[in-house]
């Protein structure tokens, strides 16, 4: 008791490791955030049709989601140091070589990549965070990872946006070479975290079914989140009130996902996934709601929504770990990773498609049922 207790007092920031990983993270990310949005930009404005601007967001995320899946098996040969360390490189080493062309064959086959090393990061970030701090402090742990990710995707995607729309993409190329300036803080985060035991094949077959459930979740949320950030701009294209909504539905997001890993530590998540399900439902109808009777139900709907949005990151993630196991942490780390990216791009294409047919605020009307019908799943998910 007494242990715990001094746990509890002492801050996770004293944490060597993780200061060490919160570094790698904001450099990490900060290189992904940079050329998000600025990459499309920069095609249509190297004269790609608009239609076809995505194409290099596409190519990046498929080899992410592609990437992450092989991840576990190469953590498992050459362990956490050497395959993060790669990932960085392969993330930030080709990045200035976005200066050389601007055209979209070329944006696309730098960011494929590139998305090799953000699979890499964002499979061995999560799995890490989880493992530099105590086990009863976890989900703290995981809060603090998701804030610093949070913080350049903030900062970061309207930077590079700017950068590019004032013609300085040589700057935009080098600054998102960030990632190789996390090189010597890798053996620091490896040095401090728990050992995970080694997992054969079908534990890590065991441990991908065991986080499915969690993951399914996340798939459903992050859906929705996709939905948001790419079409509500879209039909407001005066950019003040998207603009405004998207900044309250990052910061709420990011406050959400640390938070939330703080409750789960002392309550767990088998209230507090369908609670976090449940605001991320009646927040996006508001935002519906909004989108015909005014700017405030938008922007409370965006408050309501971001905050469960994050927590329900923080709790699935959470809850794969504890399904799979320490054994099996890095595969459900993969899997988590895969629903995430997955269901923000599904958002953005298959919602586009339905809101041609009945319009964006009924299109967000159908998308919170939909996470209304994910509560079981919810209930599900939080059980052993």
């Amino acid at each position: 008791m007494a242990r715990g207790t001094t746990e509890g007092r002492t801050s996770l920031w004293r944490l060597p490791a993780m200061r060490a990983l919160v570094g790698a993270t904001v450099l990490g990310f900060t290189s992904f955030s940079l050329t998000l949005a600025s990459l499309p930009t920069l095609a249509v404005a190297r004269g790609a049709a608009v239609d076809t601007a995505g194409v290099v967001t596409a190519v990046f995320l498929v080899v992410t989601v592609a990437g992450q899946s092989a991840v576990p098996a190469a953590t498992a040969r050459f362990g956490a140091g050497p395959v993060l360390a790669a990932g960085l490189v392969a993330l930030g080493a080709p990045s200035p070589l976005y200066a050389v062309d601007g055209g979209l064959l070329w944006l696309s086959a730098v960011s494929a990549v590139r998305g090799a090393g953000f699979a890499v990061l964002t499979v061995l970030g999560a799995t890490l965070a989880a493992r530099v701090a105590p086990a009863a402090r976890r989900g703290e742990s995981i809060g603090i990872y998701g804030l610093a990710i949070a913080v350049p995707n903030l900062v970061a995607v309207p930077a590079g946006v700017a950068l590019v729309l004032d013609g300085q993409v040589t700057w935009l190329a080098w600054l998102a070479a960030s990632p190789v300036l996390a090189l010597p803080l890798v053996p620091g985060v490896v040095r401090g975290a728990r050992t995970e035991r080694p997992a054969g094949t079908s534990s890590s077959r065991a441990a991908v079914r065991a986080a499915l459930p969690p993951s399914a979740v996340l798939l459903v949320v992050t859906l929705a989140g996709g939905g948001l950030v790419t079409f509500l701009p879209i039909e407001r294209p005066d950019g003040v009130l998207a603009t405004a909504t998207l900044l309250v539905f990052g910061i709420t997001a990011a406050a959400g996902r640390w938070r939330a890993g703080v409750l789960a530590d002392r309550t767990g998540t088998r209230l507090l996934l369908p609670l976090a399900l449940l605001a991320s439902a009646a927040g996006l109808a508001a935002v519906a709601l909004g989108l015909g009777a005014g700017a405030g139900w938008v922007l409370a709907g965006a408050a309501v929504f971001g905050a469960g949005y994050g927590a329900v990151q923080n709790l699935t993630l959470l809850t794969a770990f504890a399904r799979a196991g320490e054994g099996g942490a890095t595969a459900a780390s993969a899997m988590w990773n895969a629903s995430f990216d997955a269901g923000t791009a599904v958002g953005a294409l298959v919602l586009g498609l339905v809101a041609a047919g009945v319009g964006l605020p009924w299109t967000y009307v159908l998308v919170s049922g939909v996470l209304l019908l994910a509560l079981p799943l919810a209930r599900t998910a939080t059980r052993p």
